[in-house]
């Protein structure tokens, strides 16, 4: 596990849910944002299924997400908020993602990506991870390589553009931490903005956040971090 350092010029952060890339994330993005790096968070799902109660329909639950992300993106300071709408739970990694992912990567041109990675199935006995992650991370995987890069690919999408590092949040092999010590509190506050899926114990879920930002940061000696499987692509 090595402690890496990064300062990208344009970020891209492409999760499934709402609230996806606050937890996985929120304290790098956080940080980029605050260093002057442009960060666009990519939201493949609407949010409309999230929610073991059959108390709000679909179409509220949408709203209230949709309005989550956007407090939320507020408080990291992220540049922008792309959301793509697919309904929760009818993810596919088929071309028709591929090509709008293609066309937000050469849009943007980011030096690097955020995203799931799609190979975590199992976590611990307790938890399988879902569906809509793991097709949005191999939609991901597969419009930043190769197909971004080579122009024959979508060439209706615009300029190709190569994309320089991969980060893969949710990983069984993490291999570098990002010391976020200095946004903790941000993520916190972004992560708690999602009162929808993790409830109104606003004290619980920071204590958790910092749980496990501690944990992620112990290896390479720093209060808090966050780990990932990091893609260096160089042709």
């Amino acid at each position: 596990m090595r402690n890496l350092r990064l300062q990208p010029r344009c970020a891209m952060a492409v999760y499934a849910h709402p609230d996806d890339a606050d937890v996985a994330a929120g304290g790098v993005l956080a940080q980029w944002a605050s260093e002057g790096c442009a960060v666009h968070v990519v939201v493949v799902c609407d949010g409309s299924k999230g929610s073991h109660g059959t108390q709000t329909d679909a179409g509220s639950l949408r709203d209230v997400r949709r309005s989550e992300l956007v407090l939320a993106a507020k408080v990291l300071g992220v540049e922008s908020v792309i959301t793509l709408d697919r309904p929760d739970g009818e993810v596919d990694n088929d071309v028709a993602l591929r090509g709008e992912l293609v066309g937000l990567i050469r849009r943007l041109r980011p030096d690097v990506v955020v995203g799931h990675d799609p190979t975590a199935t199992f976590f611990g006995g307790v938890y399988v991870n879902h569906r809509d992650h793991r097709e949005t991370g191999w939609a991901m995987l597969d419009a930043v390589a190769p197909a971004a890069a080579m122009p024959l690919y979508f060439p209706e999408r615009g300029a190709a553009h190569q994309v320089g590092r991969l980060l893969l949040s949710g990983t069984h092999e993490p291999d570098v931490v990002i010391d976020v010590s200095r946004t903790i509190d941000v993520k916190a506050t972004a992560v708690v903005t999602h009162a929808s899926q993790l409830g109104d114990d606003t004290e619980a879920i920071r204590e958790v956040v910092y749980g496990r930002a501690e944990q992620s940061g112990r290896p390479i000696g720093v209060a808090y971090g966050e780990a990932f499987r990091s893609v260096e692509l160089t042709f």
